[in-house]
């Protein structure tokens, strides 16, 4: 920048600037363009937000509502008049009851006080304790913004009534033992409808129960008795076994010889029958020729009964002297030789 001109003061002896006003007034004109350039680039560049892919933004506008964006690069209004919320929709959030997991960045995730959350009482007045998960998400943004001012530590405790009106409502082997299942559907169930009723945009999804168990004080006298309860169901199941192996086994074979009895039964039923009905077949074609029938079946039961006899000499009762007709030595002697 060129130096102002100066000019020899006679009356003083020194030196004066001699620069007009208006040149001064307008280098002090682009001293203040200078921020006012800083604060609008600033307040452009600062309008810019990026949207997640598993979240969307809630933008208000001096505070109150106007739109919901997609993932994405979007704009809004600087310098305070719009404000972007992201809320992750698409993520699948969870909260711990009775343990807490290092390391969580949701602060709601975890109490500051899990050994009360884990003690509860069972329905027959016994104490047990009950860690469990509640896995949710986000269905409504702007529910879950505005419709409730602090939502996941209203869903917290939604949870934790819920539970403990469910363990209140069966005996402390249910929740020991077999009724986590069902212990976790109730709860699932109950805890929908409560969302839906209070408006707060989230969607439960899961209760998992994790650890389970009476107090320590008394957990060596459980593990016993349960050790017990297993060995009586295994030895139950040891004997369905044995029954189920011999028992069908037994009424198989029962059946089978039912079957055969009653099919030799039938066997001799039809055979009778016919032994009859070919009896009265014969007794008709006897009445109608008796000699001549009594004479078929006389050489009908020869023909039948001779050859099982064996060799055999049918001899007239007029013969004399059948000896030299009979070759007693066939087959036994050799022939005499020449």
């Amino acid at each position: 920048m060129r130096p102002p001109p100066l000019r020899n003061d006679p009356s003083s002896g020194q030196f004066r600037d001699v620069t007009p006003r208006w040149q001064f007034r307008f280098r002090l004109g682009n001293l203040l363009w200078v921020p006012i350039g800083i604060f609008v680039l600033i307040g452009v560049f600062s309008g810019f937000y990026t949207v997640n892919p598993d979240s969307v933004a809630v933008v208000q506008r001096f505070g109150r509502y106007v739109d919901t964006t997609p993932p994405g690069l979007h704009f809004k209004l600087p310098w305070g008049i719009d404000r972007a919320t992201i809320v992750p929709v698409g993520r699948q959030l969870k909260l711990e009851f009775g343990f807490t997991t290092p390391g969580a960045t949701n602060e709601y995730q975890h109490s500051q006080e899990p050994d009360l959350e884990r003690d509860m009482v069972t329905g027959d007045l016994n104490a047990a304790e009950v860690e469990w998960i509640v896995q949710y998400g986000i269905s409504d943004p702007k529910e879950f913004l505005f419709n409730v001012r602090e939502p996941e530590a209203t869903l917290r405790d939604v949870a934790e009534g819920v539970m403990c009106e469910v363990i209140g409502d069966r005996t402390v082997d249910e929740v020991l033992t077999f009724g986590r299942a069902e212990i976790e559907t109730d709860t699932l169930a109950r805890m929908e409808a409560l969302m839906k009723s209070y408006h707060m945009g989230i969607r439960v999804e899961q209760i998992q129960l994790k650890n389970v168990h009476p107090p320590r004080p008394v957990q060596s006298s459980f593990d016993e008795v349960n050790r017990a309860q297993q060995e009586r169901e295994q030895m139950i199941n040891q004997a369905n076994g044995a029954y189920n192996q011999v028992i069908p086994k037994a009424k198989g074979l029962a059946a089978q010889r039912v079957s055969a009895a009653e099919g030799y039964a039938v066997q001799r039923v039809n055979q009778a029958e016919g032994d009859v009905a070919r009896f009265r077949e014969l007794l008709a074609e006897y009445e109608k020729a008796p000699e001549i029938t009594k004479r078929r079946l006389y050489l009908e039961t020869m023909a039948e009964v001779l050859p099982k006899l064996g060799p055999k000499v049918i001899l007239d009762e007029d013969a004399k002297q059948f000896l030299p007709l009979m070759n007693l030595n066939q087959g036994t002697m050799p022939a005499p030789s020449r």
